[in-house]
């Protein structure tokens, strides 16, 4: 027997929460339009992934897809890169959102649509009718400024209100977005919008984080010597909301200039106010994070997103009427996008701006309190920092609305599950998941009428044909392998901008396994059908032949108190006590709590841990103590970089300065790189 198989779960829903959800309710829908039963989740998932232009074509009827023409064929070719889906049909993702089937049926303009706080506001509400007019003026102000369909409009803003109803706005003209969050320096900013030559920019003067002000004016002049295509500026003073900015080149306006503009602008249910586009046409571009090289371009589709984020907010968040949804995300990580998308579950969300850990790690606890939220999103890093510091969040905030947390951005540690039902609640329901930028969704992830079991996530998702793969290529079960999707989905990219020719998109996702995704991560599915995942498989430790991923050493690593953090990578080194000539060497290095140094005591107990958590083969050679790991903007560690560095390659080849959050966090590596 497995040992997987001998675990008790964590928490499991009643029968009567099961019978509640919306995932059971389609359940029924489908058995009822196919004429046969699913016994359970794993076999509805087999036949979601088996028969995918059925299961597809029921998530188009259940969630009440609004569209102009409906579609000929669900899909045209199994064949990846390059599927069609829902051809002929014409639609669009912002009336979908503002007004889809659940508020089609009634009016709940007077309903509460986004709550949002920031380091520089206090929590405040927005209605659906709020919004709609919201979107309908700024819609309005931007076709003033000659926007229209196949224009690219691009921000440089926080997480706040004006920034999801610019996108709104944007996404109703069938015109293409993209947004880059107001920490990343000019470079960053440039590499990614320059690819796409917008039309139009919206800015923010600055932001606050952590209790300090940033000014962005210089930064945004910065940018936009570099955006010649750039016709238009729209600013809005958000740090310094009394001081109208001083009008500059190319045609600079604010926010509110915008939307007076635009004022008398409707958006109505007879949808001719909304672009009507083919299902394939262009929504947004997300970016890879860019640790070396431009970042990838990606873009994905109006109908492609909309499915797939109706199928993931109401089937497996189970998101409804009265939910409050949050996210802790920025605005250039896809968890931004995300978040926008659980708006089609008809529940509110919640925006924040600001630091988490501002002014301490209690913050977004308080803010669950005070916004009612009933599913919170974070971390999992987040969660073991908040676990350290001591926070107790059921017995310093009321939580009585908050029902189900997320995590998501490494895989998530099991002393976090164990933390969350002895701190914040026995009766919650925890999922891990795990997807990507390149699909704006998650492969793995949460199911409401699943239990919870330590370190597991809870199973693949619907239409994601999801499987573990050996070298040979070969599914395996209850065994580490590359992640792969042997099977398209609405949401892949629909192209790179500027890969006219496709080569760079194939090498992305198609070089390993030809016709099928091969994510770059590493996944065994349990026999139970849930999966765990162990780090990016292009970072893998390899010991005397066996294959190791790093979130196992963090896993052990961090359940020492005194480590905060930790990054670890395998590199050539001279023979020593305790490894041969030519063969690789693991180096740990450990971010420790503030007075803490690394001596023999600490070092024999962090590799005492590892080998008790993992195995011999997993302990370090060495264990070094670092002040900070190095992270991209969105958060990655930068596993493969470091690695390159520490065999010779200079910093500016192993990663894209501007990618990082601090580019200082490598200078120690270079340093290191000359003793090794």
């Amino acid at each position: 027997m497995s040992s997987t198989d001998q675990q008790q779960p964590l928490w499991s829903p009643s029968a009567e929460q099961r019978e509640r959800t919306e995932l059971a309710r389609f359940m029924r829908f489908a058995s009822e339009r196919h004429g046969r039963t699913f016994s359970d989740y794993e076999e509805l998932w087999k036949w979601s992934v088996d028969e995918l232009e059925d299961f597809w074509a029921d998530i188009w009827e259940f969630c009440g897809v609004r569209a102009s023409k409906r579609y000929e064929r669900v899909l045209g070719s199994h064949e990846m890169p390059g599927t069609r889906w829902f051809q002929g049909a014409e639609l669009n993702y912002a009336e979908n959102l503002l007004l889809g089937d659940r508020r089609a049926s009634a009016d709940r303009s007077g309903e509460v649509a986004v709550l949002h706080s920031s380091e520089l506001r206090e929590l405040s509400e927005i209605t659906w009718g709020e919004l709609t007019a919201q979107v309908a003026a700024a819609a309005g102000g931007l076709r003033a400024l000659g926007v229209c369909r196949g224009d690219r409009v691009v921000a440089y803003m926080p997480n706040i209100p004006e920034t999801l109803i610019a996108f709104l706005a944007v996404a109703s003209i069938g015109a293409i977005w993209s947004s880059a969050a107001p920490e990343f320096g000019a470079r960053s900013v440039i590499d990614r919008f320059a690819q796409i030559e917008p039309k139009v920019l919206l800015s923010v003067d600055g932001y606050r984080h952590g209790g300090k002000d940033f000014d962005r004016t210089a930064v945004l002049q910065s940018i936009l010597a570099e955006l010649p295509t750039v016709e238009h500026t729209v600013v809005l003073p958000y740090l310094s909301p009394d001081l109208e900015p001083a009008a500059g080149a190319r045609g600079t306006i604010t926010w509110s200039e915008l939307l007076e503009s635009g004022e008398g602008s409707e958006l109505t249910e007879d949808g001719q106010s909304f672009e009507q586009v083919p299902f394939d046409h262009p929504l947004w571009v997300l970016y890879s994070s860019g640790t070396t090289g431009l970042p990838k371009a990606i873009v994905q589709s109006h109908g492609g997103i909309l499915i797939e984020q109706l199928k993931k907010s109401r089937l497996h968040l189970d998101l409804r009427r009265g939910d409050r949804m949050f996210w802790f995300t920025t605005t250039g990580w896809m968890m931004w996008n995300f978040l926008v998308g659980c708006l089609h579950g008809d529940a509110a969300i919640v925006l924040y701006d600001g630091s988490p850990a501002h002014p301490d790690l209690g913050v977004l606890w308080d803010l669950a309190e005070r916004a009612g939220i009933t599913c919170m999103g974070v971390s999992a890093g987040l969660l073991a920092s908040t676990e350290k510091a001591g926070v107790h969040p059921a017995r310093d905030y009321d939580l009585s609305r908050l029902r189900a947390i997320g995590s998501t951005g490494s895989p998530l540690a099991p002393e976090s599950f164990r933390w969350v039902y002895e701190q914040v609640g026995s009766d919650i329901w925890l999922f891990s998941t795990s997807g990507g930028t390149d699909v704006c969704t998650a492969f793995v992830g949460g199911c409401p009428l699943l239990p919870v079991y330590e370190g597991e996530l809870q199973c693949r998702a619907l239409g994601c044909a999801v499987e573990a793969w050996d070298e040979q290529g070969r599914s395996v079960t209850d065994e580490m392998g590359e992640l792969v999707i042997t099977e398209p989905m609405p949401s892949m990219p629909l192209f790179f901008w500027g890969d006219e020719s496709g080569e760079r998109l194939l090498e992305s996702y198609f070089s390993m396994f030809p016709g099928v995704w091969r994510h770059g991560d590493w996944i065994r599915i349990t026999p139970r059908g849930g999966a765990v995942i162990y780090g990016r498989s292009d970072s893998t430790i390899n010991r005397q032949g066996v294959r190791m991923g790093t979130s196992e050493i963090y896993r052990a690593a961090s359940a020492v108190p005194q480590v905060l953090d930790a990054l670890v990578v395998d590199v050539p080194g001279r023979a020593g006590a305790d490894h041969l000539e030519g063969e690789l060497r693991m180096i740990l290095f450990v971010v420790l709590t503030p007075g803490t140094v690394l001596d023999e005591e600490l070092t024999a107990q962090i590799k005492r841990r590892i080998r008790e958590d993992c195995s011999p083969r997993h302990v370090p050679n060495e264990v070094l103590q670092i002040e900070q790991v190095p992270r991209t903007l969105s958060g990655k560690v930068l596993e493969v970089p470091v690695k390159r560095i520490l065999m010779g390659a200079a910093p500016d080849q192993a990663a894209s300065v501007d990618s990082l959050a601090d580019p200082a966090s490598l200078d120690y590596f270079v340093e290191l790189a000359k003793t090794i």
